[in-house]
């Protein structure tokens, strides 16, 4: 259990591991915080390089050997297993049967997930497994451990890909709403040091400038059935509405309805949430109106929504409005006339049409590159849990263990 004193003279204060640091790609070993421990607990639950780590609560079964040196004196909280191998049996088999047992939903039988799911020592003790001798175990331990390491860094380097595919993405759009599309237009100072330079033809504003309104939404609480759907701080992604999660109410102001073009932003959440906006391109199906903690922005008909769509989206915008919010406990607020202050730089309009086009041009190339790279990273790591089931299960000859 968990100690946050001693509780006799010859307690001393270790490290210890906890359900958190234990995932299926290695244990966490570097920043562990400490807790009180009597040398009988130091002796008996020390942890050593090569023992397996197995949760017993949150993601239950969730396992992994510890590959590196833990701290000297690092011992386990209550939330895990520690399980060592005798001479008939190989802990990084255990591991690799674990992982498919949790592919399998085998903890979903075992743990009862109606309630709390509690991989208990007892419920460990009772899983029946079918086992080989301790030398196939190894053998297969060892092709495995080449096998998965191959396609993890497969993996690895896909999704360095899809980093690179989203800063390309990122810096697309941050030239284009500021740079504008014609590499030879003169540019001047902005005078603004997120801006820096801009083409000299373009005018700068304060965002105010270019909104005919700013609304505050309906606090009134939602329910699954309504005549209106209400849009909440959690329906903005990436610069677009999600319905899939949408509440509802009787009736609404009609000066609340939203109407294709205007601008969400969220003025309360998390901080790396704040600020972040969404156009609404309207809906057939139902009226929509949106909650307190989000903003309505209309413009005027010298901007573009959509242009101000990936403007107020990009990264320096997103940065500006999050270093004006006020921080509160658990969450920051944006004052929407506070926020109207973010100077921009616009572009005339028809500018701004082929600006918005050039981007939707431009990252839907980008976005169909990343849909690849996400289904190839999706069949590699099916490609490993299809390999592990087949090696523990007996369905692969393993060479080395006929030598």
């Amino acid at each position: 259990m968990l100690q946050n004193a001693p509780s006799s003279s010859t307690d001393i204060e270790v490290p210890y591991l906890k359900a958190q640091h234990v995932q299926w790609d290695g244990v966490g070993l570097s920043d562990l915080p400490n807790m009180w421990a009597s040398p009988y607990e130091v002796e008996s639950l020390h942890v050593t390089t090569g023992d397996l780590l197995v949760c017993e609560g949150g993601e239950v079964g969730r396992a992994s050997i510890v590959a590196g040196n833990p701290p000297e004196e690092t011992i386990i909280q209550n939330a895990l297993h520690l399980v060592r191998g005798r001479d008939t049996g190989e802990p990084r088999f255990l591991a690799y049967l674990l992982r498919h047992a949790a592919t399998q939903d085998w903890f979903e039988v075992l743990c009862n997930r109606s309630t709390i799911a509690h991989f208990t020592v007892e419920k460990f003790r009772e899983m029946w497994a079918s086992l080989p001798g301790a030398p196939l175990q190894r053998a297969i331990a060892d092709y495995l451990d080449r096998e998965t390491a191959r396609l993890d860094a497969m993996v690895a380097a896909k999704q360095q890909v899809l980093g690179l595919l989203a800063e390309k993405r990122r810096a697309l759009i941050t030239r284009a709403v500021t740079r504008g599309l014609d590499p030879r237009a003169s540019l001047r100072d902005s005078g603004i040091p997120w801006l820096g330079k801009i083409p000299a033809y373009w005018s700068l504003c304060h965002l105010k400038r270019v909104l005919s309104s700013l609304d505050y939404g309906i606090s009134e609480s939602v329910d699954v059935t309504g005549c209106i759907a209400v849009l909440r701080m959690g329906d903005i992604r990436d610069g677009e509405l999600d319905y899939s999660n949408i509440g509802f109410v009787d009736s609404v102001e009609e000066s609340l309805l939203l109407r294709p073009g205007d601008l969400l932003f969220n003025r309360t959440n998390s901080l790396d949430q704040i600020g972040k906006v969404a156009l609404f391109r309207g809906r057939s199906d139902y009226p929509v109106s949106f909650a307190s903690y989000l903003v309505r922005l209309r413009c005027k008909p010298s901007a573009s929504p959509d242009f101000l769509n990936w403007l107020l989206n990009s990264a320096f915008p997103l940065a500006w409005g999050r270093s004006e919010a006020l921080p509160a406990i658990g969450q920051a607020n944006l004052n929407p006339n506070r926020y109207a202050y973010l100077p921009i730089a616009l572009p005339p309009l028809p500018e701004q049409y082929a600006i918005v086009a050039h981007i939707a041009a431009e990252t839907a190339k980008v976005d169909g590159m990343r849909c690849a790279t996400e289904r190839t990273i999706a069949l590699l790591k099916e490609r490993r849990a299809a390999l592990i089931a087949a090696a523990i299960t007996g369905q692969i000859d393993i060479p080395e263990a006929t030598a």
